[in-house]
């Protein structure tokens, strides 16, 4: 994974290029947490060897897993970063295509690059917090932080 400062203002803007075979969950997590974004939204493009992407099923508070074992286009990735306990918390969507067209989207839980995969980040001038909501168990927003 190469990475590079685009703006260097009170709102930073970075490119992240991930290399063939990455894991780009834990590659972005990474990224935060050595640049100490405290709150970023991001946007990419590019292509995957493999995706497992996952559905929130509210009645069970878990995720539904997707697994697409074969080479995908990234046609839309889109999430924000935010802190939770300290650390920094991925929450990405994405949406693929398959070779034949079909798309297939939803949370994304794991992915491996090939051959690249190219992140826009832009940190926000505030901090993100997040909090475990009661109701559905998942990692929200805290708009009181």
């Amino acid at each position: 994974m190469k990475t590079k400062t685009l703006y260097d203002g009170p709102q930073k803007t970075f490119v992240v290029v991930f290399d063939p075979g990455e894991e780009v969950v834990e590659g972005l997590t990474r990224f935060a947490e050595e640049n100490g974004i405290d709150g970023a939204e991001f946007s990419g493009i590019g292509a995957l060897s493999d995706v497992e992407l996952g559905f929130f099923e509210i009645d069970t508070k878990s995720y539904h897993r997707i697994p697409i074992d074969e080479q995908v286009e990234v046609v839309s990735f889109t999430g924000n970063f935010a802190r939770k306990d300290g650390k920094a918390k991925l929450h990405p969507h994405i949406v693929v295509s398959k070779r034949d067209g079909t798309a297939h989207g939803g949370h994304l839980m794991t992915a491996h690059v090939r051959p690249t995969l190219e992140v826009v980040v832009t940190e926000s001038p505030a901090y993100i917090r997040r909090r475990t909501d009661a109701a559905t168990g998942l990692p929200l927003i805290d708009l009181s932080a």
